[in-house]
């Protein structure tokens, strides 16, 4: 190289050095004894704190092996040209801990900027935003004001290139790179430095260190305090704007200023919150309709014919009833049940079979959209070419340590770590039966609530029989029902409890997989909580859906679980009261329990550790102090706000005909949980790291998957838990009243058993003068010559319900596909702004490299440009000619 390039190389390199070198000398005038407590800089005034760690003396044994640990630790990062200022103990608010600041120079952020191939911005961009619609004035009042919503200008952005320093738009070296980028930068650095060599291997990064106890904590700093600004020197304060414009829940109808959450917490935050705007946003459209079909249910259920018959004295006043249990149990007139029809009509209508059919499409329409969403927030955010640049440069610490194999990568021609499957094949089994024996025990968990529905069923009926103060109440606390919520009560206290287990084991069995990447790791983390979570929560929700009631034989032939216990009957009017009582208590109390574990847990754990301090005011003691006594989000928070969110479509999608308010439910705890989680993340954790992510990853595919279950289960709901089919069946095939179709349907669905026929070890305690009950089913009656056999009426309607099941399915799905056909992936304009974008990048790739070219030979611009047009014409000449 000659003399010449190598001075205007270092020229080149010097020039952003210079700039910020003036920035400094300005800082200079900062006075050691007047830094501020809430700083973020060192004690210098100039240089910005990073990352913190933290860590205290340790009187065990292994004191002096963490001591020296953490000396070589540091040792190296100050060679990987960080700069590092350590707090004394004696200086810290608690007289013990000790903090390690961390800065990031410039040559350190422009060398690792490329190297995890960070865009930055080369020009303003020329594309306009997107114009304003009329609808956008109409929402004007849920809108935030534009220096909110676009903190910065947008950008044409390249990959940052340190030998192409003046291409970047450099006005300000210490405010170039983002909060965020510096500390991901930091992050990158600490997870892959050296601490030593341990039992014949190279140990290295700061997880290590954590787990070990070397270190306490290691994060990055709040811009500095959430309730007021920041004063100078310190930049502005990011943290109190997300606070005063998005954490506080009188905000609650605003929208939310994503590209502010994105800049400082990151874009994996950011586009899980961007996720759960949008889905909030489409609930609000379900939960308006699935109100309107509650509300149908409601003006109609003084004139279901069904319910007046029950209720009616001189007809369901006059059906004796079977026995609900043996012995104990005794016969009962079907008008006991009045206040249950009536209540069941609510969601048993003929507005759940649109509701089901209105759910299968819109779920498909939120997917097609947020797709839409999803591809804009990529062009936005930089990330439309992120999978291709990162993948692999995401190698867990962990795995690389473990590795003893080396292996060629065929994509980039280099030796990198390798696990062969046969280390892993152990594993992997060890996970799956672990898996498969954890939801084994929420199967034999719901056995045993259905054993304890059973063995207390009688009891309840002979209690609420004989006790006279619950006269009163009779009517509407019956047995069923009384069971139905102590069981369901105790079914949520079981999930609660197998769920606090089984978190812990889950996430222990997938670090012993030894996955490749952070993406593996949550791949497989993300599978065994979802397909337990998902027997957890929706076993009980199946069984009463599709198995109560179904199978329990007639009077004289019931069937018995364990040959002990007579199984389940549905209500009169069927299990779907009683699937909705149970879909109510457990998604309204995982909510509520979330909430509260997700705002109570960190209050009280910060509080706990502030009394701790020598004061108890969080304005007396440094920025790194302060973020130090608040609680850690980790590496798996993001993982469980996904997962608690896809639990929450489930139940909205899965069973919404059994509850069309489950929208409802969901939009009104999702517009909580938005500002919950924003008040967390912004005042009682401390700083994420911030991270990339273009998608919601391997959850899109389980929603994906959780919606075309969805068609099924609603289709079988409506068919084979709502009274809906049969009241059908009745009034086209087998009503004589032309006036009133439905008139006699209640006598007609139930099935005439003749007393006599009871085996004597069933028979009521107190034995009645009744000569014939009543029971639900199509039978025939004791004196035809098929007696107890199912009639006609039976497959009629079972005929009936199978063809609903193929119709709805095949309806929906028809929708489906053409809506995933209409809606394409990407929006036009989207496609259109990212040709504009690559196309204006190369051009002024292309113009740099030209003007530099043209200064190193000595070029004249215009003899240049002719004979670059020439070279170009030449070209366009050859291409024409082939």
């Amino acid at each position: 190289m000659s003399s010449r390039e190598t001075n205007l190389l270092i020229n080149e390199e010097s020039m952003p050095a210079k700039r910020y070198n003036l920035f400094l000398r300005r800082r200079l005038m900062f006075q050691k004894n007047e830094q501020s407590k809430d700083s973020i800089f060192f004690r210098d005034g100039i240089r910005q704190i990073d990352f913190v760690l933290s860590y205290v003396d340790d009187l065990r044994k292994d004191a002096e092996i963490k001591a020296e640990r953490r000396k070589e630790f540091e040792q190296n990062l100050r060679k990987s040209g960080l700069e590092l200022e350590i707090e004394d103990k004696r200086d810290s608010e608690d007289g013990r801990t000790y903090f390690v600041k961390i800065h990031a120079p410039w040559e350190v952020l422009v060398t690792y900027a490329e190297v995890l191939g960070i865009k930055m911005p080369i020009k303003e961009s020329d594309v306009p935003r997107n114009e304003d619609t009329p609808l956008t004035y109409m929402l004007s009042a849920v809108k935030l004001p534009a220096s909110v919503k676009y903190p910065h200008p947008e950008y044409f952005t390249a990959q940052f290139s340190r030998h192409r320093q003046e291409l970047f738009l450099i006005d300000d070296p210490s405010t170039f790179f983002p909060s965020s980028a510096r500390n991901r930068i930091v992050y990158y650095i600490l997870s892959r430095c050296p601490f030593g060599i341990e039992d014949g291997k190279k140990r290295f990064g700061i997880e290590r260190l954590l787990n070990s106890s070397t270190y306490l904590a290691a994060y990055p700093l709040h811009d500095g305090q959430y309730w007021k600004p920041s004063e100078p020197p310190n930049p502005v304060n990011e943290r109190y704007t997300l606070h005063q414009n998005w954490a506080r829940f009188s905000f609650f109808y605003k929208e939310q200023p994503l590209d502010l959450i994105r800049n400082y917490f990151g874009e994996k935050i950011g586009i899980y919150f961007a996720f759960l705007g949008f889905y909030t946003e489409m609930l609000f459209i379900a939960a308006v309709v699935g109100l309107a079909c509650f509300f149908y249910g409601l003006m109609s259920m003084q004139e279901n014919l069904s319910s007046i018959e029950i209720c009616d004295p001189e007809i369901g006043g006059k059906l004796i009833m079977c026995p609900l249990c043996d012995t104990l149990c005794d016969f009962w007139r079907l008008n006991s049940t009045c206040l249950a029809s009536k209540f069941s009509h609510l969601f048993d209508n003929e507005s759940t079979v649109f509701f089901a059919i209105f759910m299968g499409i819109w779920v498909t329409l939120f997917l097609e959209f947020w797709k839409q969403r999803q591809a804009t927030l990529e062009y936005q955010w930089d990330l439309v070419d992120f999978e291709e640049e990162q993948q692999q440069l995401q190698l867990r610490p962990e795995f690389e340590a473990m590795c003893k194999h080396r292996k060629m990568n065929t994509v980039t021609k280099e030796m990198e770590p390798h696990m062969p499957l046969w280390n892993r094949i152990p594993w992997y089994v060890l996970s799956g039966a672990t898996v498969t024996l954890w939801m084994t025990l929420v199967v034999a968990c719901m056995v045993a609530v259905i054993v304890y529905r059973l063995s207390v069923f009688a009891t309840f009926a002979s209690f609420i029989q004989s006790e006279a103060s619950l006269q009163p109440v009779r009517s509407f606390l019956t047995p069923q029902l009384t069971t139905a919520l102590t069981g369901s009560c105790l079914n949520f206290i079981v999930i609660l409890i197998l769920n606090f287990f089984y978190e812990k084991i889950s996430a222990w069995i997938t670090k012993m997989e030894i996955p490749r990447t952070y993406q593996e790791y949550e791949s497989s983390l993300t599978l065994k909580m979802f397909l337990f979570q998902f027997v957890n929560y929706y076993s009980s929700c199946f069984y009463v859906a599709f198995f109560k009631g179904k199978f329990v034989g007639y009077p004289g032939q019931y069937t018995y679980l364990f040959k002990t216990w007579r199984s389940e009957e549905c209500d009169p009017g069927g299990c779907l009261i009683e699937l909705t009582t149970q879909l109510t208590i457990i998604m309204t109390g995982k909510q509520i329990c979330g909430n509260i574990k997700e705002a109570i847990f960190p209050l009280i754990l910060n509080w706990w550790r502030r009394r701790k301090s020598r004061t108890n005011s969080e304005k007396l003691y440094s920025r790194w102090e302060q973020d130090h006594d608040l609680e850690s989000f980790g590496h798996l928070g993001l993982f469980y706000e996904y997962l608690e969110t896809v639990i929450q479509f489930g139940f909205v999608t899965l069973f919404v005909a059994s509850f069309t308010l489950a929208p409802l439910l969901a939009l009104m705890n999702n517009i909580i949980a938005i500002r919950v989680d924003a008040w967390k993340l912004t005042t009682q954790y401390r700083r994420p790291v911030a991270a990339k992510a273009h998608s919601i990853g391997v959850w899109q595919d389980i929603l994906f998957g959780m919606a075309v279950l969805s068609v099924a289960t609603n289709a079988f709901i409506v068919a084979f838990t709502s009274d809906i089919i049969p009241r059908v069946v009745y009034h086209y095939a087998y009503s004589i009243n032309i006036t009133h179709p439905l008139q006699g349907y209640v006598n007609n669905s139930l099935s005439i058993f003749l007393t006599a026929d009871f085996p004597n070890h069933t028979l009521p305690v107190d034995k009645r003068d009744f000569t014939t009950c009543r029971y639900r089913d199509y039978r025939h009656p004791p004196d035809h010559t098929d007696k107890y056999l199912h009639n006609k009426q039976f497959w009629h309607v079972l005929a009936a319900k199978m063809t609903f099941i193929i119709l709805m399915e095949h309806i929906v799905f028809l929708f489906k596909f053409l809506l995933a056909w209409m809606i394409p992936d990407v929006p036009k304009d989207v496609v259109d702004r990212i040709k504009r974008e690559k196309l204006m990048t190369v051009k002024i790739l292309h113009e740099f490299e030209l003007n530099k070219l043209r200064e190193d030979l000595g070029v004249q611009p215009s003899e240049l440009q002719k004979h670059v047009m020439i070279e170009a014409n030449k070209a366009k000449q050859a291409k024409r000619t082939i």
